[in-house]
């Protein structure tokens, strides 16, 4: 296996990413917030990488790659995106993304069609009003069964201080994506109605994301697909047993 680590000095980032694998057609693995390739992607990576080209990105602020004075959004990290597919002359590729990840694949779809062969968007929205009440009611964080564990927190910190550029901003940048609604805008339904790669929807059943926002979702995007993994967070999403024939059903 073709594996090597690098970075890509694109829209004034140094942006970490990985290629693992030679064969096959080209996948971009896009991380949720506060995550990394680590976290969202070390089991799925192996199993992909014997089909495809897997570039493995860390986005602005996460991972190795270092924040700068811009805002994190789902257009932004698109333009970061494809200014690295041109880096490694790619024309077009495969994209999943997951959370905020998965916001950016769907950017890439409506606004950069031409670099997309399909899509595959793990626990998106693309209304704010697609959020479970869970996350937007803080009385309910403690005692909700969506929301990411202790267990989840200390990973995200600790891979945090161990990989990133400035470890002790993790409390610092954890509230400003917080903060953040960028990646909860959405798109308009003529945007949406406009997409032309094929799409393929995933999420648990226990997501951020209602399934009646899954449900409009397929409907607002023509010919596109839904997965509901059962017994599943957010936060398990990437690592569920079924996603990789899932993925590898879809993708084929």
């Amino acid at each position: 296996m073709n594996d090597t680590a690098a970075y890509a000095d694109v829209n004034g980032l140094h942006l970490y990413h990985e290629v693992h694998g030679n064969a096959g057609t080209p996948l971009v693995l896009l991380h949720g917030g506060l995550l990394n390739i680590e976290i969202a992607f070390r089991d799925l990576i192996p199993g992909l990488a014997t089909r495809h080209r897997v570039i493995a990105v860390e986005l602005q602020g996460h991972g190795r790659t270092a924040d700068i004075d811009r805002e994190i959004t789902p257009a932004n990290s698109a333009a970061d995106v494809v200014a690295l597919l041109d880096h490694l002359g790619i024309g077009a590729a495969h994209v999943l993304g997951h959370s905020m990840g998965g916001a950016v694949a769907m950017e890439l779809a409506v606004s950069h069609p031409d670099r997309v062969l399909s899509v595959v968007a793990a626990s998106v929205t693309v209304r704010p009003e697609g959020m479970h009440p869970d996350l937007m009611d803080s009385a309910k964080h403690a005692t909700s069964d969506r929301m990411p564990t202790a267990e989840d927190f200390t990973a995200m910190s600790e891979t945090y201080a161990r990989l990133s550029p400035h470890p002790d901003h993790f409390q610092d940048f954890m509230t400003t994506l917080s903060s953040s609604a960028a990646d909860l805008r959405g798109w308009s339904d003529e945007a949406l109605a406009g997409i032309t790669a094929p799409v393929l929807f995933v999420q648990g059943d226990r997501d951020f994301t209602t399934l009646e926002h899954a449900a409009l979702m397929v409907d607002l995007v023509a010919g596109s697909q839904l997965a509901i993994l059962p017994g599943t967070t957010h936060m398990q999403v990437t690592g569920h047993p079924a996603l990789p024939v899932l993925l590898e059903g879809f993708l084929a």
